[in-house]
Parts: structure tokens; sequence; C-alpha cells
């Protein structure tokens, strides 16, 4: 030692020598002079040590004897100061180590010495302390006689010294032990072959072991001798001994060199020869005593247990157990079955508490209870040790419970515990109570009645034992209350601790092992591979040798473990306690998961799960075959049945919680305890962490959280996390504010629980979706039948586990999907709607999540997260299909751009609403339409387009809301619109996939079926369009029929551009006639019935108020649009081939529609007859390219410009000609339609015309209120039509067609006007109009006669027929045309007019006055123009005229309209000044003879009318009457008397007569109005007078019949002068004052003037043409003349002056005879 070494110290060490000496050579001056001297000469012996060595410390050790030798001899004075010094002295050599072997012998002997006298006891020990430790040479004899000196002193009578020397006895033999150890290290290097120590032999063969070594050996030997009360071999000179220090000296040996032991075979030797047979030897007592058997009549009276001894055997066992177990495992079987023994319930109370803490020592070390599974459990014939030990545990537990100690005054050591038991249990001692009432303040176990308390006796993990540890005690201590339990408690939970973190540490190397060997194997090289894999093979051993170990341990310790923590669960009234045990169970349960042994997991879990549902809680799941092993509820622990315990209702534990348990039938409620609730948390921290391995138990963890989760009202939210709510019937959940706050906790960590799921590995998920789909299977089982809050908990959880493995959404998503579509059809609508929104949310967060793959490059993992949604459809809720369609408007919403594939899925549910499903179905299916057709057109694949327009189509045949009906048909016009815009990218990407499809069909064989096949996909796209439109234009709502066809046809003209040209005979034929034949059906068919309102308060328009006129309608907008199709694109359809056909097809229908008894059909079945027949040619005007070099290029070059090698199809909307013609691809030059094709066409059109016409105007046989007759536009636009249709037949129009055309406009003109219609139809009398049907007759001959015009000669024999035509058209002025039988009302006068238009007649005939005046005009016209045509004279046409006009010119006044014979004599006069030429010139032909005498006739008839002027006639309308008539006479005067010789004579005379009637006047002496009339017409008798003079003796006379005629004239006018006058002079005579009547007067001056007139013709005329007679007469006159002069009246009295002036000339002197004779 550096310290001692230093010449410091040496020199110090001299210093402090040589001062002993002196000391003791001063003290033994006067005494012990021997020692004096003896000291002196030490002193002068440690100087010359000094002198003469270096080293001083050997030299001083060398002569140690000498140097001692003073201070032995000190010692030997027995004087206490002397010896003092010198054990001092001593002391400080020792400690310098400079005493040799023989010193120290020296030194022990004196020691003896001491010792043998009793001196200085405390310093002696002090001395061997130092001598034994501070160097080793001491030595075989001297050290035993050392230690027995040691052992001497610790059985003195002094206490002290007592213990002084039991320490230094243990220091002494542990010194022993170290030098050994010591001694093993020096000689490790040096390997030695040990000599081969048989195993029995003799014990004292020690020869092979080394001097310390060997020490040791003797000293163990001895010790065992002496505790087993034997005499010692080698501590010699002993005198007495316990057990108790030797027990304590053994333990400590073992305990602190266990190395030696097991180094050396001659120790081990030791251990299994004497140390073992000893221990069981003293144990006997123990095992035979029974408590309460002292009475038994046994002869020889049983050894008590000795606590001492007991309790230091006990921990012996601990020390060899622990460290020696390798050695002595038969001997540790035996050790370990004692402890187990000594914790029967008849074993002393002390007894049970240490054997109790040894169990718990045992308990702390793992590794040891493995090696125990491992010796005892696995071998074949061999005790289950390590189970004993536990399930003694438990049945000692169970014992604390069950058997109260009963207090036996045999056993005195009892007495103190007495109270441990039942009588104190908590509620009978009024102290322990807390405030609460049962709660009790101390942590506790209270069991039936038994109440335990638990003391808190060790930091876990480490067994501090009490009772182990009282080595002063001889007396067994009073155990307190509950401290076995609390110890037993321990052992258990360290047990499980110990085991668990062993056996899951281990398990974790493995795993990582593996893992690490795996991938080492991968990526090693081929050379090192072989030893690799040997490696992994033996690591493979290793691990199968390991699992069967940690399996063999859980099997064996599961059940008691069980049985014993479930008891002390339910007993526990301790939160930390009862979180303890919670905490081991969960671990097990993890641990025998991980080890996957099923039984005993499930047994674990149950066991929670009971904990956490309150008592005797019906939960199936708890007491079916999952938990078969406690289906009987007990164990067989070592053949007894260990009963196990259910949970005890009457716990006094609080109460947390009312609520409804989960039951079809829930009878009253049921109370959840803190204790509960803690289950429950142990329970969530289970399936949290151990998830993994829970397997087939997540069934068990679940449906015991449900039930939790019901009875605590938890309901699922949004996301299926559960919150707070409130329970729906029965009474109310009530729950304390504890249990309040802690719901958000448990909700959440339920939503954790699920959370962490994700981290399971697939099996493991599968495990636990199962669990939730039979749960929820369970639930809806419940839920059947009845309306009752469901438990939704299973759905809201797997929507959560669902949302959290989205990663890995696949390999679940079938299972879970698939069982909440069968939630989904539930009966109850709580579980459906939750059904439902788990399923829509897993999809929507599904398509949302960021996969990796991303989603669109992962088609088919696409494709199954949207196959439920599409499921969804067949299930007929309605709320459920509700939830689909906002699911699919949110998919729209946040994921439309990026369905791709799952397009056809997401439209399918669309399209998948019936129409019996509910209008806010309906309306939201139909939102996501819009949306998908406003946004996602462009983003969808073009192959979904066809179902988009399924899917909007069926919606328009939706009837449950019209709007939605009407915006779909909205959105076909906006797709269509889209089609258009994008049509060459759709069109080109259909054609791709249409490749791929065909290549595909024809790889597997088969024919590629699709709607209108051969059309090309794009084209078919357009037809499934039309298709769509063409259903909806039948649909039974008039206003969807509507809507849908103008969008049909707007679609069609838009776009049909767009189409092939072969694909337009599917669309002719199978859109649009199909189209138009359903809907004649229907129309043909419809009800007639009225409807009464439109739904609601909708009012319908009388024109709309039955099906038929609604139908109408339809058959009116369809008709027109397919007319509208033919005329605009009858460039495409006319080369198609079967043009004419369909043409025909066309007009037929058009027909049956005209011919339909609807005014509105049939009125614009003519407007579409007109569209079609307003083509001109294939190119119309309107049509002809803008820019200009193109207009007047024929059509030929056009084409051959156009027409490229391959024109794609243009996708352009102008319809120029160009465009056009470029559409048809050069493959197939276009057709220009040959003209005779076309006429065959326009005469197909003529025959159809002519059958509408004759049908329509047919009257009809019989009337009544129902008959139908055409209504005026109708007529109208029929006539309308055959100008133009005449344009394109003029060519072959004969004879028979102009008959059947005037048939018809016979009829038609000849059709009356339904009374209520008049007012608008009928114009108002004071103007002269025509109908817009009268202007269209006229207008159609009129195109005729224009034609007949300029047409070739074989035309003109038409006129004759045209001039019937309009003759008779004339003739209805004065009689209007009869309609059949049919009644009508004319309106015949003016008058009238008012009257009439509310007459009751039902049918009034029109006013044709203006029609026939019209017409009157025409004939006039065209007979100026064609007057001297070869047919109009032939087919007497002018007599013709003349004849008509005769009937109005007749009736005159009594024409209905005044206008009729003013308009007639003005057209008579025109007629005749064009005509009577021509018939003069053909006068000799003959052709005209008739025609006189019937324009006699008519002269007669005019002029001399027979009707009366009516009344009111003014003067001057008199007057203008008057000079029409001076007219007729001035046109007889100028066109007809001067040709007198060409015309027949019959006719002048007739003539002249007539001039004469008008010339004269009526004699007849009753005044009639008619003669009134002549008298009143002064001018009109002039201007005949005048005539009739003129021709009389103007002309020469050709005939003596002329002159006769006008001299017969004039005597006639002469003799009425003469009467005339005479009669007024009699009147005048006889009325005296009074005047005359006016009329007389009149008549007077008429004849006076005419006197006048006649005269002065006479003067005018040739002498020699006037008769000599006539002059006679004139004369005659004279005298009478001269009579009047008398008359009153001035107007008379100038008349006769001026008729007498002309007498004057008369006045000459009469010659003679001779001469007159002469003259």
């Amino acid at each position: 030692m550096s310290s001692t070494n230093s010449p410091e110290a040496v020199k110090k060490l001299l210093e402090n020598m040589q001062g002993d000496l002196r000391a003791l050579s001063l003290e033994c001056k006067k005494k012990f002079p021997p020692v004096k001297e003896a000291a002196e000469s030490g002193i002068i012996k440690v100087k010359t040590i000094a002198a003469r060595n270096t080293e001083i410390l050997a030299a001083l050790k060398e002569n140690s004897s000498e140097v001692v030798q003073p201070f032995l001899m000190g010692c030997g004075t027995k004087e206490p100061k002397i010896t003092q010094l010198c054990l001092a002295a001593i002391q400080r050599l020792m400690s310098h180590e400079v005493v040799s072997e023989t010193a120290a012998g020296n030194i022990i002997n004196m020691l003896w010495q001491l010792m043998e006298n009793s001196l200085e006891e405390l310093k002696l020990l002090q001395t061997v302390l130092v001598l034994l430790t501070t160097n080793t040479v001491v030595h075989d004899e001297a050290l035993s006689k050392a230690i027995v000196l040691c052992f001497r002193l610790h059985f003195t009578k002094d206490n002290i010294t007592n213990n002084t020397a039991a320490a230094t006895v243990r220091q002494v033999v542990t010194v022993v032990f170290e030098r050994m150890v010591a001694e093993d290290e020096r000689h490790r290097d040096i390997i030695e072959q040990p000599a081969l120590v048989q195993a029995n032999s003799n014990r004292r063969s020690v020869s092979t072991l080394k001097p310390c070594a060997k020490d040791a050996y003797m000293l163990f030997q001895d010790l065992c001798q002496l505790v087993n009360a034997d005499a010692p071999y080698w501590l010699v000179g002993m005198t007495e001994m316990t057990r108790t220090f030797g027990l304590e000296l053994l333990e400590s040996v073992l305990n602190d060199f266990p190395q030696v032991f097991l180094q050396h075979q001659e120790f081990s030797f030791l251990l299994k020869e004497r140390v073992c047979p000893l221990v069981i030897k003293l144990f006997s007592p123990n095992i035979k005593f029974r408590q309460g058997s002292n009475t038994s009549s046994s002869p020889a009276p049983v050894e008590k247990p000795y606590f001492p001894i007991c309790m230091r055997l006990l921990r012996v066992v601990s020390v060899l157990i622990k460290q020696f177990y390798s050695l002595l495992v038969t001997e540790c079987e035996i050790f370990l079955s004692l402890l187990v023994k000594f914790l029967d319930a008849d074993k002393p109370q002390w007894l049970r508490a240490v054997a109790v803490e040894s169990i718990h020592r045992l308990c702390v070390q793992p590794q040891l209870l493995r090696s125990f599974c491992q010796s005892y459990d696995m071998k074949q014939h061999s005790t289950k040790v390590f189970r004993d030990i536990v399930n003694a545990l438990g049945s000692f537990i169970q014992s604390l419970f069950l058997v109260p100690p009963t207090g036996n005054p045999a056993t005195a050591n009892q007495a103190g515990n007495n109270n441990a038991g039942g009588t104190v249990s908590a509620p009978a001692n009024p102290g322990m109570l807390g405030i609460g009432g049962g709660v009790t303040l101390l942590p506790a176990f209270e069991y039936r009645g038994t109440w335990i308390p638990i003391l808190t006796i060790t930091v876990q993990g480490s067994a501090k034992a009490t009772y182990l540890e009282m080595l002063d005690k001889v007396e067994p201590p009073t155990i307190p209350e509950g401290y076995a339990m609390s110890v037993a408690f321990h052992c258990l939970l360290d047990l499980v601790r110990g085991i668990t973190s062993m056996i899951e540490g281990e398990l974790g190397e493995t795993e990582m092992e593996c893992q690490t060997s795996s991938e080492a194997a991968s990526s090693t090289t081929q050379s090192s591979e072989q030893q690799e894999l040997q490696s992994t093979a033996d690591e493979m051993d290793k691990e199968i040798v390991n699992r069967a170990v940690w399996e063999e341990m859980v099997n064996a310790c599961w059940c008691g473990l069980l049985a014993a923590l479930s008891l002390l669960l339910d007993a526990s009234t301790d939160e930390a306690a009862t979180e303890n045990i919670l905490k081991a169970e969960l671990t097990m349960a993890a641990l025998c998961g991980r080890l996957g042994l099923v039984t005993s997991r499930d047994a674990f879990i149950t066991a929670i799960c009971k904990g956490s549902l309150p008592p005797h809680y019906a939960l199936t799941v708890l007491n079916t075959t999952t938990a078969a092993t406690l289906s009987n509820k007990s164990y067989s622990i070592q053949g007894q049945s260990v009963m196990m315990i259910s949970p005890s209702s009457e716990s006094h534990q609080q109460v947390v919680a009312v609520g409804q348990p989960l039951a079809v039938q829930p009878q009253g409620t049921v109370m959840l305890t803190s204790k509960n609730i803690q289950c429950m948390r142990t329970l969530l921290n289970l399936a949290h962490c151990h998830g993994a391995v829970l397997g087939t138990s997540w069934q068990l963890v679940l449906a015991t959280l449900q039930h939790l989760v019901w009875i605590l009202g938890l309901k699922p939210s949004s996301g299926g996390a559960l919150k707070p709510g409130r329970a729906v019937e029965g009474p109310s959940t009530v729950l304390t504010t504890a249990v309040m706050t802690d719901l958000p906790v448990i909700s959440n960590i339920l939503s954790r629980l699920f959370e962490s799921s994700q981290y399971l590995d697939d099996v493991s998920l599968h495990h636990l979706i199962n669990a939730l789909c039979s749960l929820s299977v369970e639930a809806m089982d419940m839920a059947y039948g009845n309306n009752k809050e469901p438990s939704l908990f299973a759905v809201a959880k797997l929507l959560e586990t669902g949302l959290v493995n989205m990663h890995r959404i696949e390999i679940l998503w079938r299972p879970l999907t698939g069982h909440l579509l069968e939630v989904c059809q539930h009966p109850n609508s709580r579980m459906r709607e939750w059904g439902a929104e788990a399923l829509t949310a897993l999809i929507k967060a599904g398509l949302t999540f960021n996969h990796d793959p991303p989603l669109s490059q992962n088609q088919r993992l696409q494709l199954l997260l949207l196959n439920p949604l599409k499921e969804m459809s067949s299930i007929n809720h309605p709320d459920i299909r509700l939830k689909q369609l906002e699911c699919v408007l949110q998919i729209l919403q946040s994921q439309g751009d990026s369905l791709g594939p799952g397009w056809p899925l997401v439209l399918g549910v669309m399209g998948a609403i019936r129409n019996d499903q509910g209008e806010s179905l309906i309306r939201t299916a139909f939102q996501c339409l819009q949306l998908v057709v406003t946004d996602f057109l462009p983003t969808m694949p073009c192959t979904c387009l066809q179902i988009v327009v399924d899917v909007a189509g069926s919606f328009g045949l939706h009837n449950q809301e019209l709007n939605i009906s009407l915006t779909s048909i909205g959105l076909l016009w906006n797709i269509s619109d889209y089609f258009f815009q994008r049509g060459e990218i759709i069109e080109k990407e259909l054609n791709k996939e249409e490749a791929a499809q065909q290549k595909q069909a024809e790889e597997k064989g088969v024919v590629l079926n699709r709607p209108f096949h051969p059309a090309p996909p794009f084209d078919c796209l357009w037809l499934c369009l039309y298709a769509k439109l063409g259903e909806l234009c039948v649909d039974p709502r008039p206003a969807v029929r509507k809507s849908a066809g103008q969008t049909l046809f707007s679609t069609i003209g838009a776009h049909g551009t767009l189409l092939q040209h072969s694909t337009w005979h599917t669309v002719i034929w199978k859109v649009l006639f199909h189209l138009l034949d359903r809907v004649r059906e229907s129309s043909t068919t419809a009800d007639k019935e009225k409807i009464e309102s439109g739904g609601g308060n909708i009012l319908i328009h009388h024109s709309r108020d039955t099906a038929e006129k609604q139908w109408a309608e339809t058959w009116v907008l369809t008709l027109a649009g397919v007319a509208r199709i033919f005329n605009t694109r009858r460039y495409l359809l006319q080369p198609l081939g079967d043009f004419s056909r369909a043409w025909d097809v066309l007009l037929d229908h058009i027909q049956s529609a005209a011919l339909s008894k609807n005014n509105e059909v049939s009125l614009a079945a003519l407007k579409s007859f007109q569209e079609i027949l307003q083509i001109v040619s294939p190119v119309r005007d309107s049509d002809k390219p803008e820019t200009p070099p193109a207009v007047n290029v024929p059509v030929s070059v056009l084409l051959g410009s156009i027409s490229g090698p391959g024109l794609s199809r243009p996708f352009v909307r102008t319809d120029s000609i160009g465009e056009r013609l470029g559409r048809y691809s050069s493959s197939e030059p276009p057709v220009v339609t040959d003209e005779l094709e076309d006429l065959n066409l326009w005469w197909a059109a003529w025959n159809t015309w002519y059958r509408i016409g004759s049908e329509s105007t047919k009257p009809p046989i019989t009337f009544d209120k129902l008959t139908f007759i055409p209504s005026q536009p109708f007529l109208t636009a029929l006539i309308q039509i055959y100008p133009a249709l005449y344009q394109h037949i003029k060519t072959g129009f004969n004879m028979d067609d102009l008959q059947k055309l005037g048939v018809i406009l016979h009829s038609a003109i000849s059709v009356p006007i339904s009374s209520d219609a008049s007012p608008f139809i009928l114009p108002s009398y004071t103007e002269a109009v025509l109908t817009s049907l009268q202007e269209a007759v006229l207008t159609a001959l009129d195109v005729l006669q224009k034609a007949i015009c300029v047409g070739p000669e074989n035309m003109q024999i038409m006129y004759p027929a045209i001039f019937d035509q309009l003759l008779a058209f004339v003739e209805f002025s004065c009689k209007p045309p009869q309609y059949g039988q049919l009644e009508t009302k004319h309106i015949a006068n003016a008058k009238y007019n008012q009257i009439q238009l509310f007459a009751p007649a039902e049918w009034v005939a029109l006013n044709y006055v203006p029609f026939a005046e019209r017409s009157l005009e025409v004939v006039v016209d065209l007979y100026q123009k064609t007057a001297c045509h070869k047919a109009v004279v032939n087919e007497k046409v002018l007599q013709n005229i003349i004849k008509t006009l005769r009937v109005p010119l007749s009736l005159k006044y009594s024409c209905p309209s005044e206008s009729t014979w003013k308009l007639a004599v003005s057209s008579l006069l025109k007629v005749l000044s064009i005509g009577l030429p021509v018939a003069r010139q053909h006068a000799s032909s003959g052709k005209f003879d008739s025609m006189w005498p019937e324009l006699a006739n008519t002269f007669e008839d005019f002029l001399f009318t027979k009707s009366i002027p009516p009344d009111n006639l003014s003067i001057q309308e008199f007057q203008r009457n008057e000079s029409i008539d001076v007219e007729v006479v001035q046109l007889i005067s100028t066109e007809i008397l001067p040709y007198a010789n060409f015309i027949p004579k019959e006719f002048v005379g007739q003539i002249m007569t007539m001039l004469n009637k008008g010339s004269i006047h009526s004699q007849s002496s009753s005044f009639t109005e008619a003669e009134i009339d002549i008298r009143l017409r002064e001018e009109f008798s002039k201007m005949c007078f005048e005539t009739l003079l003129q021709f009389s003796f103007s002309n020469k006379v050709t005939t003596p019949q002329e002159g006769y005629i006008s001299r017969m004239a004039l005597s006639v006018l002469l003799k009425r002068s003469q009467d005339v006058l005479h009669r007024y002079i009699e009147d005048e005579r006889l009325s005296g004052k009074c005047p005359l009547p006016r009329q007389q007067v009149t008549e007077i001056i008429f004849v006076l003037k005419a006197v006048s007139t006649l005269i002065d013709s006479l003067k005018k005329t040739q002498p020699e043409n006037v008769d000599g007679n006539t002059w006679a007469q004139v004369i005659a006159l004279y005298p009478t003349l001269v009579e009047c002069i008398t008359c009153s009246s001035s107007e008379v009295c100038s008349a006769l002056k001026e008729a007498l002036v002309p007498f004057k000339d008369f006045m000459q002197p009469p010659a003679s005879k001779v001469q007159n004779g002469e003259s």
C-alpha cells in the first residue's frame, strides 16, 4: 500500500514502534522487569534493523517474532493498561503488514489466553479482525483458532461483546471466503487439470484445494456440522453454538459467494450432501404441524414450529433456490413444494406470512420462474412446481376470504390475530366508515362480509420482506390484518409483471433476430449463405424451444392467476389496487394473445369484460362457448376444485351511472360503478395497445364496449365517434358528474382505439372487422320488429376503422361495405340511416384519400370504392337512396374531375332512381345530373356520354315533378350542344374505343353489339340522343312532349350536319317517322273527356282542355318539325335512295293530319305541306354561300372544286353549299336529282293535295252538333298551297286536273263558318273586304290564268273553264252557295248585321258579295285580255258573262248589296265594249246568235226593273242611279244602233221598243211606285227620247221595216203627250185653289219639255225623213198647249212657254194646194 510504503510512513512507523516500546518499558519498569528488558532490547533491535536494511519493512517482517515478543509479554501481564498498549502496538504492526506467519500464530495464542481470561474482549475482537483482514498470513489451525475465539466471545454474558463478536464472526467468515475468491482470481490464468473428484468422494478429501480454499471448505463444512448439532472437524475448541446463528452464517455465505459453490465441485458436493438434507430435516416440525392438532391422540407430541429457525430456514431456501437452482434441481423441487405447503390454511399465520414473503422473493425473479418451468413443469413425471406456486397463491388468497382464521386458545401465538378475520369487517366498525356511508376510506378488499385492508408493503418489483428480516425476534410476531393478503397480492402482480416483461423482451429479441437474419439472408453473398442458413436454422430451433417454454409458463400459471385476480378484482375497493389487478389481467391477456394461446387470452379478457359490466349482466358473449373454460366457473388446481368467483353484487362501490341494459326487452335499469368504468378503461387500453393479438376475442371486447357505451348513453356522431347523447326512451340515463367528466375521455379513447387499428397487421384487422360485423348483426337482430333506438356502436366503429385504414382499404373494403349494405336494408330507420351514413362517408373518404398509386392510376381500386354506391341502388328505402344521392352530389363536387372509369357507376346511381321513389329523391338525383351536365361532360370518358343521355332521358320520363322533366330536356339540349362543340375530340375518342372493342369482340369471337350498330360510334351517340328525345315526345304530359319536340327538332336542325350521310337514313326512318307514327296513333286514340284543371290551381285554356286537344298540339309540333327537316335538309335526304318512299310516307302523314277532325292539327298539317313545297330546288337562294365567287358558279363546277380526296366532316354551323357538298366524300359523288324524279315528287304532292282538298271540303251527309266543318284558316291554307304546287306541275296540268281544282275551290268557298268565329272572320258590311280564303281562291285562279296566258296553245282551251269557275263565284253575290244539307243563316242585309251575329244558328254563311264582285272584276279583266281567243269565242263566254250578269242587273235594288248591280252594270259596259266588236266580227259564223236575245233581255230587265228603290233613297242617289241608266242608253246609242246592219233585226226591234218605252211617260191613271219611278227619271227619258229620235230620223232608212219602227214610235209618243196634257187641264180645273200633286206637275213639265225637244229634233232632221202624219200630230198639239196657259204653277208656265215658242216656225201663210202637192 503506497501509504504504508512511503519513506515518511516507514519513518513514522519506526518512531511509533520505538515510542511504544519505550512506553512499555516505562510501564513495566517496576512491576514486570522482564518485559521492560525485552522492550528495551526491542528498541535496539528496531534501530539496528532500520540502520542496516534498505527494505526496512521486509526486514521488520522477517524479524517480526522478535519485534512482537515484548508486546506479547506485555499482554501476558494481564494488566489492563499494559495489555491495551500492547494490543494497540500489535495492531499497528499488523496494519503495516510486518507480521510473519509465526508471529501471527504467537499473537493468536496470546489472544486465546486473554480470551480465556475474559480480558479486553472487545480489543481482542478488534485485533483478530485487523489480523485477518489486513493480510493473509493466518492459515489453517491458526485461522480456525482465531475463528473459534470469536465464536466463544459471542457466547459471553456481556451483550455488547456478544453483538460485536457476532459481527466479527460474520466478517471473519466473509474474509475467509473473500480470500478464496482472491486466490481463485490469482490462479485463474494458470489453467490446471483439475483432479477428477468422485461425486461421492469422502467429504474430507480436500487435498486438491489451494490453501485459502481449503480454509473456506473446512469452515463451511463445520458450520453445517454445528447447525446440525454435530461436533466440528476444524473449529476445535467450540463450546456452544445456536442454530439460528449458524443458519444466518450459512445464508450469508451462500448469498455472498455463490460462485465458490458453483465453480468448485468440492463445495457443490457440500451443498448437495450437507446443506440440503440439513434444511429438509430442520423443516420437519413445520411440515408435520397442523394448527389445532395438538389434541390429537398421537403418542409423541409434535414439535411445534419455531419461528426464528423456520424463518431463517426459509431465507436459506430462498438463497439456495435463487443461487444454486441449477445444481440442486431435485432438492429445489422439494423446497418449493414445501413452500407451497406452508401456505395451507391450517398452518400458523406467521408461517404463512413468511412463506408468502419467500414466494414473493421468487416471484420477482422471472428467469428463475422460467427455469422452474423448464425443469419441472415441462418434464414428464415431475411435479408441476410453477403451476403449484401460482395456484397456491390463488388458493391462499381465496382462503383468506373464505376461511376467516379462528382464534384458538391452544395456540398462544395466534391470540393477537383473532380480529384479522370477519369480526372486523368494515360495516361492523363505525370508525372505519367514511362520510359516504358505504365507502371505506382505507384501501381494502371486501368480499362477502370479509374486510381485509391493503397495506403498502413494497415498491413494486422488489421483494422487501418484513418478517423474513425479523432476525432478533424469538417469538412469532403478530401479523397485522391484511399483511399476508397484501404480500400475496404483490406476489401475483410481480409474477405477472416479471413473466410478461421477460417473455415479451425475449419475443421482441427473437423477432428482431428473425428480421435481421431474414434481411441478412436476403442480402448475403453465395459464399457465406450456407453458414447464414445454418445460423438461421439454429435460431429457429432456439425459438421453437423458447416458445415451448413461454407457452408452458403461461399455460401453467394462467388458471390460478385468473382465479385469484378475478376474486381480488371483485373484492377490491381501492382504485389503485383495482388498477393493478386490471393491469395484471391486461398484461396476461396481451401476452397470451401474443403467444397465440387463445383460451387463456379469452379467459383474461372475459374477466375484464365481466368487471366492466354491472353484476349479473346478461351478456351472451361472455357466457357462451367463447369462454369455454369459464363456463363452469371453476378451475382444477392440484385436484382441488377452486370456485371461480363471480362478481358479487353487494360490493360497496360508488355507483356512478344508471342506464338501460342493451336488450330486446330491457328490464329496468342497471348501475355502473366507478370500478366498472375503470375496467372499461382497461378494456379500452387493452384493445388500443394490444389490438394486434386479440384475434377472435375482439368479439368479447367489442361486445362489452358496446353494452357499456349503450348504458352510458353514448351515441355516434359524424365520422363514427361516440358522443354523449340522451337516451331516447325509457328512464333517461343518469350520470354523476364524476362520470360526466369521464365521458368525453372515454369517447376519445374509444375513437383512438379504432384509430390505432391502422397499426394492426392485416390479419388482426380482419379479426377486428369480423367482430364488428358480427356485433352489428346482433344489433340488427335486436332492432328487428321494433322501432326502438338500436345500438349503433358497431356501425359507427366500422366507419371509424374504415376511415383510418384508408391506406390499405382494399383488403377490408368488401367485408366492410358488404356488411354496411346489409345494415342499409334494415327496417329500423335509425339503423339504416347510420348504415348509409357510414357507407357514404367511407366512399367519400376513399375517393378523397391520397392513395399510392393515386386513384387515377388505379382504376380497379376506384371501381371497387364506387361499387357499394351502385349496390345501394338495389335498396328500396327512400332515406337510404337520399343519402346515396347526397353522397354522389358531394363526390361530384369534390371529385368530379377525377372520376374517370367510375363515371358509369356514378351515372348508374342517378339513373337507378325510379318513378315511384318520391319527389325529393328524384330532385336530388336530378341535381346531381345537372351538375354533371354543367360541369363534368368534358372530364368524363366519351364512352359515358351515352349513359348521360340515357339518364337525362330517364329523368324526362319521371312523372313526379314536371319541372324536372322539362329541365332534363333542357339538359339534353345542353348535351347536344356539347357534342357539337367537342365533336372532333369525342369522335376520335369514340372511334379509338370502338376499334379496341371490335378487336376484343373478334378475339372472343362474338359480335359487337350496340344500338344503331352499323352507324359510326359518334353518330350512334347522336342517334341515342334523338331516340331519347323521341321517347319524351310521346310522354303522357303535354308540356314534356312540347319541350322534347322542340328540342329534338332544334337539335337535328342545329347539329344534324355532323352526321354521316348514311346515318340520315336511320334518322328519317327510325327516329322521325317512328315518332310520327306514335304521335299519330296517340292523337287519334286520345280521350275527348274534358280535363277540369291542370293539378293544383292551374287553369287550363279551353283550347287544351282535353287530352285530345293536348295531343293535337304535339302532333302539330312533330309534323312541323319533320317537315322542316325535309325542307332544310332535302339536299342531304334526296340522294339517300329511298327518298321518294320517305316523301310518300311524309305526305301520308300530312294527309292524315290534315284530315284529322281537329282544326289545329289540320291547319298545321297544311303549314307543313306548304313548308315542304317551298323547296324550289336542292339549293335554295337563301342557302347560297355569301362569298361572291361562288354565287354564279354552276353547281357541277362547285362540286368539282370542293370534294377533295378525303374530306373529313366539317364541324361548322353554316349551311353553305360548299359545306353541304363537301360532306359527300369523294367516294360517293353527289347525286343531282333528275327532273323526272322531282316531277314524281311534285305529282305525289298534288295528289295528296287533291285528296286533302276533296275529303276536307266534301259536305257531310248528316249534320248534328258535333259535325266537323273545316275552319277558314285551314281552307285558306289549303288553297294557298296550290299556286306553289302548280309551278312544279304546270307542264302536265290538264283539263281533268282543272276540273278537280274547280271542285275543290267551289267546295272550299261554300264552307260556312261557325257562329262563334264569325265576328273574327266576317267583315262588317260597311267595308267590302274579302276573307283570306276568298283571296286565296282568286289568287289560285289568277296564277292559273297567268300560266295559261304565257303557256302553249294547247293550254288556252282552259280559259272557258276558268271563266265558268269565276262566273259561278259571281253568282254568289245574289245566291250564296249551299254546303250540303246544312242550314245556314245568310246575312242578307246590312240592316240585320248586328242581329244576325247573335242568331242561334250554329253556322253562318259568309258574305259572298265582295268575293263575287272581285270575281266579277277578274272576269272583266280576263275577258278584256282574252275576248278574241278562239276558245273564248267558241265556248260562248260572252253569252255566259251576260247571262250571269243578268241576275244582279234584273234584281237591281233587290240585290243583297247595292254595289253589286252597280258593279254589274259597269262590268257589262266594259265587257260589251270589248265583246260587241268581236261579236260583230263573228256575226256570220253564228257563234254569237244566241247572245243577242240574252243581251236584249238583260237590258230590258235592268232598265225597267221590277224592284222598288228603297224609301230612304236621296235625290242625289237617285240622280246618280239615273245617270247609270243614261250610260246604258248611251252604250246602246254608240255601240249597238250604229251597227244595226250587223245585228239581228229582232234585236234592233227590241232595242227600239225599249227606247220608246223609256222615252214615254206612263199614261195609266193609277199611280204606282213603278210609274212614279219612271216619271221621275227625266234625264233618262230625255236620253231615250233623243236616241230614239236620232235613230228615227238621222239614219238613212235602210229597210222599210226600220222606218216603220221609228214612225210608229213617234206616233206613240205624240199620242201620249196629248193624253197627259188633256188630263192635266182637267185636273187643274177641278182642283181650284189647291195645288196639284208634285208628281203630276213634274209629269206635265216633262211632257212639255218632250214636246219642245221633239219639235227641235224634227226640225234638225232631213225633211224627207219625216212622215207628214207626224207633222200633223205635232201641230194638233198646239190647241191643247194653249189651254194650259191658265195653270197656276209657275214651273208649268215656264215649261209651257218653252214648248210654245217652237211653234212659231209653223206660222206661215198656207200655200195653194197645187204648190203643196208639188212640194
